[in-house]
């Protein structure tokens, strides 16, 4: 009696772990954007491409995607109730989403990654939540690799930055940019100017102006370019474009005048940058997403998962730019002279400014730095 009840034992307890193998091999993933979806050609597809990364090498995980096209972070976060108990893991991506963490706490098995913000509570604190991998980049890295590119490659030593909203995330990004141009004309012996209209200049989330050059919105392509068509008449012949869907006008704008290139934002944008047999983009700047959304879903399938608040940036690989031939059009001296600057980056050596850090981009952490 004892052996046959200790032999069903052993059977109930294979059978739950092969179930569970097949649980976790059968992954659930759903991909939350707003207000564009997957196929943005920037921050949203390549978020969505880590998925499909991980789906590939997990076929029997299923990958769904879900936009709600508000924009709302209210909205947003409903979007999430409505579908949390469908899903293993959710990725919502962008700030958006960081009042999550009511529908993470009532729903602890579900396990979320979030995209570009940390959690927040009811009141808008940060907080962290065990099961929300939150992460958010250093921005203002991507922003100085772009400025160091333009300033090295500008003709008419005119360049400017297009932003979407001046949220924290867009400062960072101008900030940095500025940053790299002013590093470039110290070091490089560039001489480039940054380029910003008044009548474009940001207002932050303080109510502080930014400067810079605002479409805002994130959506509005007609207004993207009418910017980028202000900037090109006063002379710019590169433009860095951090702005969405909304700067695919920037890119028209582009690619009706002569000379004029663009630098990617968030992801490989070389693809968006073709004009008949030529292209417009000069280069991308790199958040390194997708690839870090694999590497923690790879870790939920594992039972390795770990809920926290993450800031990621060069010296974690997560911060880059495109310098794949075919893929970009920069000099090799401007290649050798911007990974210069990355390892200095990596290294902790320069730290462009920001709007986390409280400096400007004349007097930046190792701008004398070499």
């Amino acid at each position: 009696m004892k052996q046959r009840l200790f032999s069903l034992l052993v059977v109930m307890l294979l059978v739950f772990s092969l179930s569970g193998v097949c649980s976790a091999e059968g992954l659930k993933v759903a991909i939350v954007t707003s207000p564009n979806d997957v196929h943005d050609g920037g921050f949203n597809e390549d978020n969505y491409n880590g998925l499909l990364e991980f789906q590939k090498a997990h076929p029997e995980a299923t990958v769904t995607v879900i936009q709600d096209d508000s924009g709302d972070p209210a909205s947003c976060v409903k979007t999430i109730e409505s579908i949390v108990a469908d899903y293993d893991a959710i990725v919502c991506v962008g700030f958006q989403f960081s009042g999550i963490s009511e529908v993470a706490d009532d729903n602890p098995d579900v396990k979320f990654l979030l995209v570009d913000t940390w959690p927040s509570d009811s009141s808008g604190n940060t907080v962290s939540v065990e099961n929300i991998y939150a992460m958010m980049f250093v921005e203002e890295e991507g922003g100085f690799l772009a400025g160091v590119a333009a300033a090295l490659t500008t003709k008419t030593n005119k360049v400017a930055v297009v932003n979407g909203i001046a949220f924290p995330t867009n400062v960072n990004y101008q900030y940095g940019f500025m940053s790299g141009v002013n590093y470039a004309n110290r070091h490089f012996g560039t001489k480039a100017e940054i380029v910003e209209l008044p009548s474009y200049s940001g207002t932050d989330v303080t109510g502080k102006s930014v400067g810079g050059n605002y479409i805002g919105s994130f959506i509005d392509q007609a207004n993207g370019k009418i910017v980028g068509q202000a900037l090109i008449r006063e002379g710019c012949d590169v433009l860095f474009v951090a702005a969405g869907g909304a700067g695919m006008g920037v890119f028209t704008a582009a690619k009706e005048a002569k000379g004029v290139c663009v630098i990617g934002c968030d992801a490989d944008q070389f693809n968006d940058g073709r004009n008949g047999d030529a292209n417009v983009i000069l280069t991308s700047s790199l958040k390194v997403m997708g690839k870090n959304n694999a590497r923690v879903l790879g870790e939920i399938l594992a039972g390795k998962f770990k809920g926290g608040n993450v800031l990621l940036g060069a010296k974690d690989d997560s911060v880059d730019y495109v310098r794949t031939p075919g893929r970009n059009q920069l000099t090799g001296d401007a290649i050798a002279k911007l990974d210069s600057v990355l390892a200095l980056l990596k290294a902790g050596k320069i730290l462009p400014a920001s709007s986390r850090s409280g400096t400007m981009p004349d007097n930046f952490v190792g701008l004398d730095a070499e």
